[in-house]
């Protein structure tokens, strides 16, 4: 048998969580597909191709999947899950969303979020907001899997394979798309960047994160936030960082007022540096921590910058 990969793109570009969950995906150690549905989407398709590890490529060129609505890619996943022993997709928001129904309907249990790929039926995933990893063995014929990409690398590059298109159209009309809002912002996105600065409760208010700006913009970072500070309404919910929030795997990561409470660490201890900044030098993030500095983020963060 064979392994589905569902891609991850928004209709203009393929996301780095792609590359990453084909890399989680030829660890398997089976012939790899990947499936890309959505609409005008020939270039990903053809840069699909061209990704180390990929044995075919299958488009679903089609209005109807334009927003990749859950039902929607819920049926076309279905329509070929006889030909794979494994359908694998990243753990993002849209395959959180028709994942868990493509298990449901196969009478399967899902596999989340895993982080690590042991063989075929066997893998790793983090449990206890992230305090402990289990490793698990699915039993079931048929593996339903999402991926944690910041735990994987990018796959590399080869020779273009075959792409192949789909005539299916399944158009559920259970849901439709209405609108989408989105924050614009010049900085790269959160899952993506190499470099995350984030600020905690110890930033004191919203405008105090303006001292991030400028070491942001000198190191290409994108801005975070601890959940403390988003509930205190310092920035909006799509800056949180953590176990309800986003997860990254950033080169580096720069920890700003953050005392380091599980359900953040939960979000990026996965980073390659990790950089710490708090006063208390109890603070538990200096437990993750790489290089750790005891000092007043408001005395540190203007030098910090000046020395950029």
């Amino acid at each position: 048998m064979k392994t589905l990969v569902i891609a991850e793109h928004d209709n203009g570009a393929l996301k780095p969580e792609t590359s990453k969950t084909i890399n989680a995906a030829v660890k398997l150690g089976l012939e790899v597909d990947v499936l890309v549905a959505g609409l005008n989407i020939s270039t990903m398709s053809e840069k699909l191709a061209s990704i180390a590890g990929v044995n075919a490529v299958l488009t679903a060129d089609n209005a109807v999947y334009e927003h990749q609505l859950a039902e929607s890619m819920t049926d076309l996943v279905l329509s070929l899950a006889d030909n794979y022993s494994h359908i694998v997709a990243s753990a993002t928001t849209t395959g959180k969303n028709f994942m868990p129904r493509v298990a449901a309907l196969l009478d399967v249990a899902q596999i989340s979020e895993i982080i690590d790929v042991i063989d075929a039926d066997t893998f790793k995933r983090p449990i206890y907001a992230g305090n402990a990893i289990a490793t698990v063995k699915s039993l079931d014929a048929k593996k339903v899997i999402t991926v944690r990409a910041s735990s994987f690398d990018l796959q590399g590059e080869q020779a273009a394979v075959s792409i192949n298109t789909l005539d299916t159209v399944s158009d559920s009309q259970l849901s439709m798309f209405v609108s989408v809002e989105q924050t614009e912002s010049e900085r790269p996105e959160l899952t993506a960047a190499e470099v995350v600065i984030s600020g905690g409760r110890g930033m004191q208010n919203g405008e105090n994160f303006a001292l991030l700006n400028g070491i942001a913009d000198k190191l290409g970072a994108a801005i975070g936030a601890s959940r403390a500070a988003v509930d205190a309404g310092f920035v909006p919910n799509d800056m949180q960082v953590g176990q309800t929030g986003k997860i990254v795997a950033p080169n580096l990561y720069i920890a700003v007022g953050i005392s380091g409470a599980i359900q953040h660490l939960a979000g990026m201890k996965d980073s390659k540096v990790i950089v710490a900044i708090n006063k208390d030098p109890d603070a538990p993030i200096f437990q993750v921590a790489d290089y750790g500095l005891v000092a007043d983020l408001f005395e540190v963060l203007p030098q910090l910058e000046g020395a950029l």
